[in-house]
């Protein structure tokens, strides 16, 4: 374990190795699982405000589960909000492209330039996840292992690339460019 800047970081994340392999698994974290994407308190709000300019980018399926349900659904078991789902499991933001894998309707829009919010800050670190105690201001940064992953881990390991690494964009996105160099200042004496 690592601690950078109060937060405290998995062996995993500098040790495993990970590349998202979109190919073979056509983005399946999207409509796997039983709950929406994890949702930060001010991602709320964020999802609220650009929605209309989100929504163009949506399937019939998913604007209809969020005008029932919600941008965003608390969920009880791992208690924390997280984005509405479709009927049959999928994210309510998830579309599809010609060649069938998933795409993130809110990146479409942010790739088109609609909006100024890439996508849920949980989305863009998958496969780290951070647990958070806030009474405490406590965050741990910890590896997710699923097994619809593993041609990323393949990938990776093949590429020889830290998952921290394949993720360095949305670490300084969520903590900064200082907390990164830091990481990868300790992760690189670790492996001397």
């Amino acid at each position: 374990m690592l601690i950078i800047q109060e937060k405290l970081i998995s062996d995993d994340v500098i040790q495993e190795q990970f590349i998202c392999n979109l190919k073979a698994c056509k983005g399946a974290c999207c409509w796997e699982g039983d709950f929406g994407a994890p949702l930060e308190k001010e991602e709320l709000d964020i999802l609220e405000k650009i929605y209309p300019k989100v929504k163009p980018y949506l399937t019939e399926s998913g604007i209809k589960a969020i005008e029932e349900k919600g941008k965003s659904v608390y969920y009880k078991e791992p208690k924390e909000h997280g984005t509405s789902l479709q009927p049959d499991g999928a994210c309510a933001f998830m579309t599809k492209n010609e060649l069938g894998m998933a795409k993130c309707g809110i990146e479409q829009a942010y790739l088109a330039g609609d909006v100024d919010f890439k996508k849920p800050i949980s989305c863009h670190l998958y496969p780290i996840r951070v647990n958070k105690d806030e009474r405490v201001l406590f965050e741990a940064l910890n590896y997710d292992r699923w097994d619809i992953c593993s041609a990323a881990c393949d990938l990776g390991k093949k590429e020889e690339m830290p998952v921290y690494q394949f993720l360095k964009e949305p670490l300084i996105r969520k903590y900064g460019e200082e907390f990164y160099e830091e990481l990868d200042a300790a992760a690189k004496y670790m492996k001397k």
